[in-house]
Formats: structure tokens, C-alpha cells, sequence
């Protein structure tokens, strides 16, 4: 049975469809079997895959959900590969709830700015509540700011595991 890994967070722009696709392309680079879900109607993570394909590169498997149907293609593709990586649109609200239902971990990407972080409460709320383990990943970060500092001690306030990011 595979690991289903959500991406998920309240605001747009946060960098979900580029974390999605960046981890299933590793997964895939280190010999495991990976599918996409794109639930976000916007579709950016089927275009991404699409454009790969026509490339010739045929490693992953995509499908796409509605917040009704995330239950069944996750049950389906989980049971053909190692990971299943879930791109969600940017809600914290019921919509997002069959994705968290579904996931082994739940990762929030979060930009550096004071916004983004109060747009992390809600999802961590929603994804505790379905009791979901959960990494917030920094990203667009850089480093040696005061803003990334302050991003970082307002994250660490919220008491969620936080990802390396160099």
C-alpha cells in the first residue's frame, strides 16, 4: 500500500503544484513508483505533467479529483504505487478535508511573509483535526533576512514540524 502525501495550503502562490511536482519527480529518480492527483481546478499540475510527457518521459501516472472523488482515486492509486503526491487548490475549508481524510503526511508550504503564516493556521487546524501528521516547508525564503527570521519564529509559534530548507 502506498503513502498518500498531500500539499496543501489556504493562500495561492504559496508554491504547492511546484512542491508536488518537485517531489514526485525525486521519488521517481530514487526508483519508486509515484502517481500525481491534481484536484485544483486550475489544472497547472496536468499541464506540468502533460508538457513532461510529450518530452517522453512517462514515469509517473496522473489522474485528477474532485474533493468528492479524492477518497476513491486515492484508495486506487495507492494500491498501485509507492507514493501518491495530492495537489490541492488553495481552500482550508471542507474542500480540502477528503485530501487530508486520505493523506500519511500533509505538507503546507508557506512563502516568507507574515500573510502566508496566518493562512497556515487554518490548514494545520483542519489537518490536526483529522489527525494528520504535517511539515510546513519554507519557501521562497532567503535567507539572512529579518523577514525569513520573523516568518521562522511565527511558524515555530504554531507548534508544526518544519522542514529543513537550505
Amino acid at each position: 500500500m502506498g503513502h498518500v502525501i498531500t500539499v496543501a495550503q489556504q493562500k495561492g502562490g504559496s508554491g504547492k503544484t511546484t512542491i508536488a511536482a518537485n517531489l514526485a519527480v525525486a521519488f521517481a529518480r530514487h526508483g519508486r513508483s509515484v502517481a500525481l492527483l491534481d484536484t485544483d481546478p486550475q489544472g497547472s499540475l496536468g499541464r506540468w505533467f502533460m508538457t513532461r510527457r510529450e518530452l517522453g518521459l512517462e514515469d509517473l501516472e496522473f489522474s485528477t479529483a474532485s474533493a468528492w472523488g479524492v477518497s476513491y482515486e486515492c484508495d486506487k492509486l495507492r494500491k498501485e504505487h509507492d507514493y501518491v503526491i495530492v495537489d490541492t487548490p488553495p481552500k482550508g475549508d471542507a474542500d480540502l478535508r477528503p485530501a487530508l481524510r486520505e493523506s500519511d503526511l500533509v505538507i503546507v508550504p508557506v512563502a516568507a511573509s507574515q500573510v502566508d503564516v496566518w493562512a497556515t493556521e487554518s490548514v494545520l487546524d483542519l489537518a490536526r483535526r483529522e489527525r494528520c501528521a504535517v511539515m510546513v516547508v519554507l519557501n521562497r525564503a532567503k535567507s539572512g533576512t529579518r523577514v525569513l527570521e520573523e516568518v521562522t519564529a511565527a511558524l515555530g509559534a504554531l507548534e508544526a514540524a518544519q522542514a529543513a530548507t537550505g
